[in-house]
């Protein structure tokens, strides 16, 4: 039972420390990811450039319809073409006629006899009458049936059969002229219809010409041209959409997207089978990479915070990725149908080699550039080709990537690298010149700006969040500007030129054995920011002809002060923000040594007796360092600071400094947790012997001007 209990007990403990359940967590929720890429991808086709020869035979391989905009135009010009004139009558002739109307009444006095009649009533139906007559306009049934389709206001439309009519002189016909009258009784039912009628005859006396209405048929007309429906034309499975050599027309690329969409959705992707191999792709690659970090990079495979980065770069590229799909394929452009390479890829391939190394870097440029060219809706070899070189470009071109702005260069060095892949690809087309150069040339030339801007945004937020330090961030902490750096060469100066004179030790060690040089020379900087607060208890920043401080106290007041430098380096570090790795240095740079100078002292005051010492008072607390950075760090710094006492500038007495010096530290299990190795600390102390004779050597000794 209590056996039992302690194997849980460890479990537990096993998670906790090395984030296992987290580690597992954020693979599962990848592999969705990754899953759901897989199975929901896009149909992929031969693409056409426009007006280029189709290389084969293209047929259709499913039941289809497509957008047809040559029957559509088709269409719309046999109704436009089934518009005749449209004709209204002559406004000065109605005007005539009602000015004669009402001159009738005053002189003719016999319609007061009639029944039911007032002139009041007479004049509203005149009125009635003569916007009736105004309104109405005549054409063919051909052309009001159209305008009946289009959905126009008909009410004022009449049909007139022009056949039977002079067309050199439009007159309405007798016989129509009655339907002013039954359209008035119609509206007018409170109006007795004695009075219509007396009213409809004397208008009805008249002839009345007839003028086209252009206003009204340019109306219809644009009615037409903006809502007649799009046509569909149906292409059966089998049928030949493009033969071999034929050009390309858009009319063939309309046809092709359509068949695209139709294959997208007739795939099965709820079938229990479909969902099962596509969940064992993702299931493969997965494992792969697992195996490839466990053999290459544990450290990286153990550490939640840096699977968890690589995993947010791995899913923002598969979102960029298909954002652009989606463009393309919903575009209706003819320009954005025309791109054939996107550009993808680079995207993780800066931010892996920003953020990590080119190794993994090159590692997930290959995987990616598998997984899109299998998904993406895209010509699978030319993409392939296109993303690989691009990525292998960045990845030799981030080397030395010190600024942000510098993230613009590699990919205008992408698009260099480009262009002749590009040619060979028309070329093995048996294309010599076609306009597709130009459209793939802006096409990756923009896919590339907008790489180049995404990875400038993100960058920095990516930093903060995974706690990363890249060159890029650490050449922005070197600036002599900064806040701490100012102060340090106000405030301590001595000690700043110390940490100047470190920078560039470390930095020489820490490349002879493969370590982060650049990172070393920079945490240097900041390593005894701590000094700030005490600057006068250290060596370096009294003045020469001042009184040592440490006179008036006791070993141990002084050791105290000597150690509060790295409690209260982190202390500052902390207020201004510093990255947690220098933070680490700070506490890391003195390991768990002794305060030696001062123990002595204290030694000799107990009359060597140790027992009496309480030797905890005399140390730094810690840690020891846990990387191959801190560990150099901690040699170059008691190095540094042991080589301004020697007065024997040699070979022989820099090697005896030096060894003594690592051996001490290495008596005291401060190189325990860094994985330094034997042959890795006698390449550092090469670097640093080699460094200390330059740095240090004698110059002549130039003989004195005499007058």
């Amino acid at each position: 039972m209590v056996s039992d209990k302690k194997k849980r007990k460890s479990l537990k403990q096993n998670l906790k420390e090395n984030d296992l359940g987290l580690r597992l967590i954020a693979g599962f929720i990848f592999l969705i990811c990754l899953f759901l890429y897989l199975h929901f991808r896009e149909v992929r086709i031969d693409v056409l450039d426009i007006n280029a020869k189709a290389p084969k035979y293209i047929v259709a391989q499913i039941n289809f319809e497509f957008p047809d905009d040559e029957v559509t135009i088709l269409a719309k010009q046999t109704l436009l073409s089934q518009i005749s004139n449209i004709y209204k009558i002559d406004e000065s002739q109605i005007k005539s006629s009602r000015e004669d109307f009402e001159n009738f009444l005053m002189k003719d006095q016999n319609w007061r006899k009639l029944p039911y009649i007032t002139y009041d009533k007479i004049n509203d139906v005149a009125d009635k009458l003569e916007k009736m007559m105004l309104d109405a306009k005549f054409m063919n049934s051909a052309t009001f049936r159209i305008a009946k389709q289009f959905k126009l206001d008909i009410k004022d439309f009449i049909v007139l059969n022009f056949n039977s009519l002079d067309k050199d002189n439009l007159t309405i016909p007798k016989e129509y002229q009655n339907i002013f009258s039954k359209k008035l009784l119609f509206d007018l039912k409170n109006v007795p219809e004695v009075t219509i009628n007396y009213v409809s005859k004397i208008f009805e006396h008249y002839d009345y010409n007839l003028v086209n209405d252009f206003a009204l048929q340019g109306k219809i007309r644009k009615e037409i041209d903006l809502n007649i429906l799009q046509k569909y034309t149906k292409v059966a499975a089998g049928e030949q959409i493009i033969a071999q050599g034929e050009r390309a027309l858009p009319r063939h690329l309309a046809m092709m997207q359509a068949m695209k969409n139709a294959l997208r959705h007739n795939r099965n992707i709820f079938e229990p089978l479909t969902i099962l191999g596509n969940f064992i792709i993702a299931l493969v690659f997965i494992i792969l990479t697992t195996l490839y970090f466990k053999t290459e990079h544990l450290k990286i495979l153990r550490s939640i915070k840096k699977i968890s980065l690589i995993i947010t770069i791995l899913i923002l590229t598969l979102i960029f990725a298909k954002t652009i799909e989606f463009v393309l394929l919903k575009s209706t452009s003819s320009i954005i149908e025309a791109v054939r390479y996107p550009i993808v890829v680079p995207f993780a391939a800066l931010l892996f080699s920003i953020l990590f190394n080119s190794r993994i870097s090159l590692f997930f440029s290959t995987f990616l550039a598998i997984v899109l060219g299998v998904t993406l809706a895209v010509e699978h070899s030319s993409f392939l080709v296109i993303n690989l070189v691009t990525s292998l470009i960045v990845i030799i071109s981030t080397k030395s990537l010190r600024k942000r702005t510098e993230v613009f260069k590699v990919c205008f060095k992408c698009l260099i690298g480009v262009i002749p892949v590009i040619l060979a690809s028309s070329f093995i087309n048996n294309r010599l010149f076609s306009m597709s150069y130009v459209t793939n040339i802006i096409s990756s030339f923009t896919f590339l700006l907008i790489i180049g801007i995404l990875i400038v945004a993100i960058l920095p937020m990516l930093e903060n969040t995974f706690n990363v330090l890249t060159d890029i961030t650490l050449m922005e902490y070197m600036d002599p500007n900064n806040e701490l750096l100012r102060r340090m060469s106000l405030e301590i100066p001595g000690s700043y030129q110390h940490s100047l004179v470190l920078g560039n030790l470390s930095e020489i060690a820490a490349i002879a054995i493969g370590a982060n040089g650049l990172f070393c020379r920079v945490a240097t900087l900041y390593h005894d920011i701590g000094k700030l607060n005490n600057p006068n208890f250290f060596t370096e920043n009294q003045n020469a002809q001042g009184v040592n401080i440490h006179q008036l106290l006791t070993p141990i007041e002084s050791a105290q002060v000597i150690i509060s430098h790295v409690t209260d380096g982190k202390t500052l570090a902390k207020k201004y923000k510093l990255p947690q790795a220098f933070i680490d240095i700070i506490l890391e740079h003195h390991g768990t040594t002794l305060v030696y100078y001062f123990y002595h002292k204290e030694l000799q005051l107990k009359e060597g007796d140790a027992s009496k010492i309480d030797e905890t008072k005399f140390r730094y607390p810690g840690p020891k360092p846990k990387t191959k950075e801190a560990a150099i760090i901690m040699i170059t710094d008691a190095v540094e600071a042991a080589s301004r006492s020697v007065e024997d500038i040699s070979f022989v007495s820099f090697t005896k400094m030096v060894d003594n010096i690592v051996n001490d530290k290495a008596k005291n299990f401060q190189f325990d947790n860094c994985n330094l190795t034997f042959e890795e600390l006698k390449l550092v102390k090469s670097s640093l012997v080699k460094t200390l004779l330059i740095t240090k050597h004698v110059r002549i000794k130039y003989p004195e001007k005499k007058d």
